[in-house]
């Protein structure tokens, strides 16, 4: 979480928000928040219903916990994309987020840029 909030200038730059959410309870979360000085929402207490809802794993461990679960939403809600992971390796992190949304965002001005230079050829045509 602390990449992320160091990551959070050049996210806000692209428009993108960052929130979180634990099973952890209030006390945890808010040392959490205060060790790594986050900014961005964290939601707490989160139950097996509520993993099951998002399409998280959830572990039985340690009186049940939910295992690391990253989305990447587009505008209304779209996964652009998940990861779903039970340890450290194959999370998302912010440098990665950037870079897939950078990418979308030139595959879409791209797409715009054909489709005006068809537009223009079709009227060059008639």
């Amino acid at each position: 979480m602390a990449a992320f909030e160091e990551a959070k200038p050049r996210l806000e730059e692209l428009e993108v928000s960052v929130i979180a959410a634990c099973s952890d309870d209030k006390e945890r979360v808010e040392e959490v928040i205060d060790r790594f000085g986050l900014t961005f929402p964290v939601a707490y207490g989160v139950s097996k219903s509520d993993a099951d809802i998002i399409g998280s794993w959830w572990s039985d461990d340690r009186d049940g916990f939910i295992e690391p679960t990253e989305m990447l939403l587009g505008r209304g809600g779209l996964i652009l994309g998940a990861m779903y992971a039970s340890g450290p390796l194959g999370r998302m992190s912010a440098d990665e987020i950037i870079y897939a949304i950078n990418a979308r965002v030139q595959r879409r001005l791209q797409y715009i840029a054909e489709a005006e230079a068809k537009k223009q050829a079709a009227a060059a045509d008639s």
